[in-house]
Parts: C-alpha cells; sequence; structure tokens
C-alpha cells in the first residue's frame, strides 16, 4: 500500500496491474478491504486504484471537512498526482455517491461510472431516507461505534453461510471513531446532485441487489432521469453485493467494461 498527501489530508491507496484505469470507491465505515474479491481479478487485465477514503482505514482522520465534495476532491487529486488522464469510477454505497459527483464535477476525467446499490440524492430519499438519518444517529450516539458496526454487519450479511464475511466487515468497521463515522454520515445524507444528474453524460451501468435498502424502483427511477445509463439486478444478494455476490458481480462489471 502507498500513502499520498491530497487535498490537505494523506489518503492509503493501491495501485494494481496495467491497463486502462479502474478507481474503486468503498462504503460508508467500511475501507478499500470491500473491494478484497476485486482486485485480484481486475487487476491482471486494468490498472487498479483502490483507496481508503478521508476518516476510513489508513487515510488521515480530519477534525473537519468531511462528505462528498471534500472526497470528490481527493479523487481529483490522486488522478493528477498519478497522472491519469481517464479513469473508469466504480462506487459502492457512499462511494456511488463520490461517483456521481465526480462524473458530474470532473467529466473529462471519467471514462465510464458504475453505481452499485447507491443514489444521486442521499437528502431526497423520502421516508427511506428520513428514518435511516434519525436511527442510524440516535442508535450510534446511545450505544456507540463497536455496537452500530456489529448490528450493520449483521443486517448486510444474516446468513448462516455469512459468518466469516459479516464478521470481516463487522471488524473494519469497528475501527472507526465516533466522531469520523458520525460526520460523515450526517455529511452524506445531506447531499445530493438533484437536477445536475440529467447533466451526466457519461456511460454508466447501475447495479442494484434485489434484496438492498433501497427497492429496485429506487434505482429505476434515477435511471431514467439519465441520458446514458443501464441497470442490472443481481439476484439473491443485499447491499454489500461486491461482498456477498463477488463472482456475479465481476462478471457483470467485467461485461460492461468490455463493451464500447
Amino acid at each position: 500500500m502507498s500513502k499520498i498527501d491530497v487535498n490537505k489530508i494523506q489518503l492509503d491507496y493501491s495501485d494494481e496491474g496495467k491497463g486502462d484505469v479502474l478507481v474503486f470507491l468503498h462504503g460508508l465505515g467500511s475501507t478499500k478491504k470491500d473491494w478484497d474479491a476485486q482486485i485480484p481479478f481486475f487487476s491482471k487485465h486494468y490498472r487498479t486504484i483502490n483507496v481508503d477514503l478521508r476518516g476510513h482505514g489508513d487515510s488521515t482522520i480530519p477534525e473537519k471537512d468531511f462528505g462528498v465534495h471534500f472526497m470528490t476532491q481527493d479523487i481529483k487529486d490522486l488522478l493528477n498526482q498519478l497522472l491519469i488522464k481517464k479513469a473508469t469510477i466504480i462506487g459502492f454505497s457512499m462511494g456511488g455517491a463520490i461517483g456521481f459527483q465526480f462524473a458530474y464535477s470532473h467529466p473529462e476525467l471519467v471514462d465510464k461510472l458504475v453505481i452499485v446499490n447507491s443514489g444521486p440524492d442521499f437528502n431526497n430519499m423520502g421516508q427511506i431516507g428520513e428514518d435511516l438519518l434519525k436511527n442510524r444517529t440516535a442508535y450510534l450516539k446511545e450505544h456507540g461505534i463497536k455496537t452500530l458496526a456489529k448490528e450493520i454487519s449483521f443486517n448486510m450479511f444474516p446468513e448462516d453461510d455469512q459468518v466469516e464475511i459479516r464478521n470481516d466487515f463487522e471488524k473494519r468497521c469497528k475501527k472507526n471513531t465516533y466522531h469520523s463515522y458520525l460526520n460523515t454520515f450526517t455529511a452524506l445524507m445531506s447531499w445530493g446532485l438533484g437536477d445536475k444528474i440529467k447533466e451526466i453524460e457519461v456511460k454508466t451501468l447501475i447495479i442494484a441487489s434485489d434484496m438492498d435498502y433501497t427497492p429496485i424502483s429506487f434505482k429505476e427511477e434515477y435511471l431514467k432521469r439519465m441520458k446514458n445509463a443501464s441497470l442490472k439486478v443481481i439476484k439473491n444478494s443485499r447491499h454489500g453485493v461486491v461482498i456477498d455476490q463477488p463472482i456475479l458481480f465481476n462478471n457483470v462489471l467485467s461485461t460492461f467494461l468490455k463493451n464500447e
């Protein structure tokens, strides 16, 4: 792993393989280990950049400056320093929000866009979003980050044969500081692109799980607002599809990347 100074912080990242560039962005409260099943697979044919986002993993935990806009600038600075002029941005959950913002703010740097169980308007998700913000914030304040990590991990990977991946996810989620997680979460839930999503012209793949927190209809709604997007549903999967259905996910992503 390597560290690089960007946007007044240090990012921890990996840079593996050669070829067209893929940038992997993980979910809230996790790390680049979300992509453990993807990097070995895709680095055989692509140059893969896998990042611990600010406030997560081995990257800097700032005192302030949390949220999608800061993370988007971090990734732009990272690509600039690595002399990467074009990349496919692949974002899971919170990483998908960064992907949307990046594609809107820096279209000249984006080859393709892949959004995984995410959306363009965390601040306008209706009752689902309101309940998520209220309940998770209250739970965090009452029980702390370690108990929240256990709760989230079980909800994502509840099956008997998912104990190992559940425990691995819980372990890295527990390492978050209360301050960093709360500030990142509240900043995320205040973010949204609104009508700006219509201006994203890059070829986009939306990957949705059939048992995600938000229904497939949620993804279908914002799909209709995009100019050049398609939707692929992966069955028998919950929110963490990149982890609980890696083979299916990798096949779907690989097919999309190969199609011009």
